[in-house]
């Protein structure tokens, strides 16, 4: 019985078994190799390729607009496009000030923080970023998960101060920790957060967003500081006496009328702008009508004051003390990658519906300075929420610039209009957040996987189960857990499948799914699935030995004698591990 392989497609038949060497020219010195493997793997699309040939001062001035995409677009800026800019900046304001209350009080911050979130972050990303359809904001599921971490270790009821101090520190790691990122091309770290993963981790943590809306929707003061969702439940039942019948029934009009606004949107697409501008209809009108009942004195809590005024500086609120840092950059971490990939992934995929292309890396370098910047500026964690920049992307944005009109417009309200949303009603926000969070439960999503990959379908499972019964962490760290589980199995379980030839022996295929390729005579085709490693390297040997037996026991019954067995290395780039070297008594065990 011979052995050959076949590679680029084909499949080399060999008359005997043999070991062919090849002549090979001078080979490379290691170095050189050591230095085109890093830079295939950190620098598959390296920025700078075009600029080797160019005058020093173009080289420069090159690699600053590459760090600094606004020097690219701002140069060619028209006024027609900033008509669009301006429309898309505009409505987007109108979603970041009830987004941006909501969200701070998500994370039992003081709402006026979530103000300030949106105002300086955004200018920055204007000038960083390379999206174009990007709006920069506060995102629930990092509000949450911030909360969660921090409230662990320093209650806010204890020490409001230090908890506020400890979320800037924490937003400051965040932006350390994401602009090293990208400078050292690690974006591979994000990749680790699977499609299944974000999914089943968004789901189960907007789940328990909407059962804590409960305490707002029902006006109550107390409620518990865990996110699991039995306590969550436990202490909607204990403080049953706190219900307030004035906030229900207030917080199921706001529901109504966001939700039908959210299906006007989906019928009529061109009216996207009505549910955009909804929620600040919800808080103008909340407010409004708290403010003529006196809703705090029967039934109906409200924000309370805001100060006017734009961001103060924080820079000397960051703490570092060994008590508290671990915190801050356990928060930091967690909550940064999340808030990468939500905003990577949000950015991608709304630049393919334009045919437009952004870098990862860049993007986490633009994060990274604008959150180590709104640590300094009041501002907690901010990302690219899908919400948002779908609005923006449907408004018709053309650069990064309606982002800065969001920003003049967050601005103006912190100079002048700030105190008048004092008399918002707690129950306005719930309703915003509860809506906000149905679109995160993406049950078609979870049957897709279900169908198409059951063990992608567990990850999402694990993820979720675990943020709804468990805690945020855990869900996030067992989910990503599985994910490495799984890349690892590909390598060392990878796939080997039998072929058959069909259209006259042109075509080989895996007989498993085409079941009328036909075999062919005195010879067994197979196709390794990956290059051969120490870790699999047994493997691949006990599986070509497995179908080798079962394939000579069937030639036998038809009369027939196995002569050859042909290796499909087509797939198979560089493998440091030869395959001959399988059978060889020198070669891996």
């Amino acid at each position: 019985m011979g052995t050959a392989a076949g590679g680029d497609g084909g499949h080399l038949l060999c008359a005997a078994a043999a070991e062919h060497k090849v002549n090979l020219t001078a080979q490379r010195p290691f170095a050189e190799v050591l230095r085109a493997g890093l830079a295939e793997t950190f620098f598959p699309d390296d920025p700078f390729r075009g600029f080797g040939s160019l005058p020093p001062a173009e080289r420069a001035w090159g690699g600053l607009k590459y760090f600094v995409p606004a020097l690219e677009w701002a140069p060619r800026y028209t006024l027609g496009k900033f008509k669009y800019d301006l429309l898309a900046g505009v409505t987007i304001a109108s979603l970041a000030i009830p987004q941006g209350i909501s969200y701070a009080k998500l994370a039992n911050l003081p709402p006026i923080i979530g103000l300030y979130s949106s105002f300086v972050p955004p200018l920055l990303y204007a000038v960083f970023g390379s999206s174009n359809n990007l709006a920069v904001g506060t995102v629930a599921a990092a509000s949450l998960l911030l909360a969660s971490i921090v409230e662990a270790e320093v209650p806010r009821e204890d020490n409001p101060e230090l908890y506020l101090q400890i979320f800037y520190t924490a937003a400051f790691f965040t932006g350390v920790i994401q602009t090293a990122l990208g400078v050292f091309r690690l974006g591979l770290i994000v990749d680790f957060l699977s499609r299944s993963t974000i999914t089943g981790f968004m789901g189960g943590t907007a789940a328990i967003i909407i059962l804590q809306q409960l305490k707002g929707m029902l006006g109550m003061k107390h409620f518990t500081s865990k996110t699991d969702i039995i306590s969550v439940v436990r202490s909607i039942f204990l403080y049953r006496d706190e219900w307030r019948w004035q906030s229900a029934v207030l917080g199921v009009c706001f529901l109504l009328f966001l939700l039908l606004s959210k299906q006007l949107r989906k019928k009529k697409p061109n009216l996207f702008w009505v549910s955009a501008i909804a929620p600040f209809m919800v808080v103008i009108i909340g407010g409004i009508f708290a403010f003529l009942v006196k809703g705090n004195e029967h039934g109906i809590p409200i924000v309370g004051d805001l100060k006017k005024g734009i961001n103060p500086l924080s820079i000397s609120q960051l703490t570092f003390t060994d008590k508290h840092v671990n915190t801050a950059v356990k928060a930091g971490f967690l909550s940064g990658i999340l808030a990468l990939a939500e905003g990577i992934a949000v950015g991608r995929s709304l630049a393919l519906i334009k045919n437009e292309q952004i870098d990862g890396n860049k993007e986490m370098i633009a994060f990274g300075i604008m959150n180590i910047a709104g640590s300094c500026t009041s501002c907690y964690l901010t990302t690219g929420p899908f919400s948002k920049s779908a609005v923006n992307f449907h408004a018709g944005c053309r650069t990064p610039m309606s982002n800065v009109v969001m920003s003049v417009c967050i601005m103006l309200v912190l100079l002048f209009l700030a105190p008048l949303f004092k008399y918002t009603p707690l129950v306005a926000l719930s309703s915003i957040i509860v809506v906000a969070m149905i679109g995160l439960i993406k049950v078609k999503e979870f049957l897709h996987l279900y169908r198409v990959d059951k063990f992608d379908f567990c990850i999402c499972m694990v993820a979720f189960v675990g943020v709804v019964f468990f805690t945020m962490v855990i869900g996030l760290g067992a989910s990503i857990g599985l994910s490495v589980i799984r890349a690892l199995l590909h390598v060392a379980r990878p796939t080997t499948c039998k072929l058959g030839s069909m259209a006259g022996g042109e075509i080989f295929c895996d007989v498993r799914h085409y079941p009328h390729a036909r075999n062919i005579p005195n010879v067994l085709v197979l196709q390794l699935g990956s290059p051969i490693y120490f870790v699999n390297a047994g493997y691949f040997r006990e599986r070509i030995l497995r179908w080798v037996e079962d394939e000579e026991s069937a030639s036998k019954a038809d009369g027939q004698d196995l002569q050859y067995v042909i290796l499909d290395l087509g797939g198979m780039a560089k493998s440091p591990i030869r395959p001959f070297q399988l059978f060889s008594s020198s070669g891996p065990p």
